[in-house]
């Protein structure tokens, strides 16, 4: 059994390693950290949750223990692609560097220029950074990076997908050719691969799952829906998100509830709170403020459910999430092998639901297609009427059909006869006081389902005073 005394770490950074509570390295970490000692560029494939930010910051603290940083120019970078997984890696290295006097610093998004530029004016040893923060203090003059040693590219994938490439390619091209390359992701698109062939050299690659693999600890589960009409689609998928929560019972301890736009996240967090859950968003729309509180929150266990964009379904990492809830079917088929990653990490079990109505269903065949396997279907929950909508009152007892009245204008009578004469005297002579018409006269040529009102009389009625 390998252990993570056997990877050759310093002795400082393994006394880390066992304060923290590990002892047994993840296949991605045993397979990436003693090639990454050696000085060689690696490539590393392994599906979410792997461990793969260890495999990195462990090695790079090694390697920089000795050493010291120059004003301006980081020794190591760390690209990430949200502030969130870059908070993240922040956090391990801080974990990890603990018993070091290495220095580092985050540039994100969200933070006063300010005081990252009082940082990187010290000299830091490893510097973290989304890509367009870092070029931005770059085009500004305040960082070099000519001095880079390590350059480590995170979620390599999720890069691709928010469009980071282009940044990617000129940050490679701002640092030394003689650096060494630690690029990570969880699948290999042919975009990515160009990229590792461009920057990489002679890498060594480490793949410990097959790209875009579901881990089997994580029970799946999909329920087909269709509205009972299409304008009332949105109301009856959050009661059947609710239903879902509530199916699960205690067993749903804490979830993260993915939605694929901003505003749907909005609105199915403020949905869940109006029906007395535990619930708060986090999207890239919020302030960094707001988004670090609701994640400590989570991360804490003072927040059951979060609502989340796919800025979370990377980096997130709350080993103890035991439901995941795709509110919507990604478009992307990779992003629900990360969703879904979020629970079920680290040998634990979890257990991810997808609600899926017509409009998403060749997206479902792609996800399908994508991890080959049949996703197992569910039966919904919801049973009778939408929990939501309004009790509506029979109109029959509101408003009781009245007995069908003779059309009398088709009814033939017999010329000469006492109804007709009747009739026809109360056609020409009607009383002055009605205003041409008879009140008593019932009214004719409606239809058989005129309501009783229309030929009740109204005429006030004088009654003689009683003595």
């Amino acid at each position: 059994m390998t252990t993570f005394a056997d990877l050759g770490l310093a002795p400082k950074v393994l006394s880390a390693i066992a304060a923290a509570g590990y002892t047994q390295p993840t296949p991605i970490q045993a397979g990436a950290i003693p090639p990454a000692l050696q000085g060689r560029d690696v490539l590393g494939i392994a599906q979410t949750g792997t461990g793969k930010t260890a495999s990195f910051v462990l090695p790079m603290i090694t390697l920089l223990s000795r050493g010291r940083a120059r004003a301006r120019m980081p020794r190591s970078l760390v690209l990430a692609p949200t502030r969130e997984l870059a908070a993240q890696v922040a956090e391990n290295f801080d974990t990890y560097a603990k018993d070091t006097k290495l220095t580092k610093a985050l540039l994100i998004g969200g933070v006063s220029f300010k005081e990252q530029d009082a940082l990187i004016d010290k000299g830091v040893d490893v510097l973290i950074a989304t890509p367009g923060r870092l070029l931005d203090h770059f085009e500004r003059g305040k960082l070099l990076l000519t001095g880079v040693q390590i350059m480590v590219v995170d979620e390599a994938d999720r890069m691709l997908d928010m469009g980071f490439i282009p940044d990617i390619e000129r940050i490679f091209q701002l640092t030394p050719f003689t650096r060494q390359t630690l690029f990570f992701s969880a699948t290999m698109a042919p975009e990515i691969e160009r990229v590792t062939n461009t920057f990489l050299s002679n890498p060594e690659k480490i793949e410990v799952a097959r790209a875009a693999t579901t881990a089997e600890s994580i029970e799946q589960g999909v329920v087909c829906y269709t509205a009972t009409r299409k304008d009332r689609q949105a109301k009856e998928k959050r009661a059947l998100l609710r239903a879902l929560i509530e199916g699960e019972g205690a067993r749903c301890t804490n979830a993260i509830i993915f939605c694929n736009r901003k505003t749907e996240v909005d609105i199915v967090a403020k949905s869940l709170k109006s029906h007395g859950y535990d619930a708060a968003p986090i999207h890239g729309d919020l302030d960094q403020g707001t988004r670090t509180k609701t994640l400590d929150l989570f991360r804490e266990g003072k927040l059951r459910l979060l609502v989340a964009s796919d800025v979370a379904a990377r980096g997130l990492d709350v080993p103890a999430v035991s439901h995941v809830f795709n509110y919507d079917v990604p478009s992307h088929a990779e992003d629900y092998v990360h969703r879904i990653g979020r629970t079920g990490r680290a040998g634990r079990e979890g257990k991810a639901l997808t609600i899926c109505v017509p409009h998403d269903e060749k997206w479902l065949a792609a996800i399908e297609d994508l991890v080959k396997r049949e996703i197992p279907r569910v039966p919904s929950p919801l049973k009778g009427p939408d929990p939501e909508a309004k009790p509506r009152r029979d109109r029959d007892q509101a408003h009781p059909r009245a007995e069908p009245v003779q059309d009398q204008a088709r009814t033939p009578l017999a010329e000469g006869s006492d109804k007709s004469r009747t009739t026809r005297n109360a056609r020409s002579g009607r009383s002055r006081r009605s205003g041409g018409r008879d009140r008593d006269e019932p009214v004719v040529g409606m239809g058989d389902h005129m309501p009783a009102f229309l030929t009740r009389s109204f005429r006030p009625q004088h009654e003689p005073a009683e003595d």
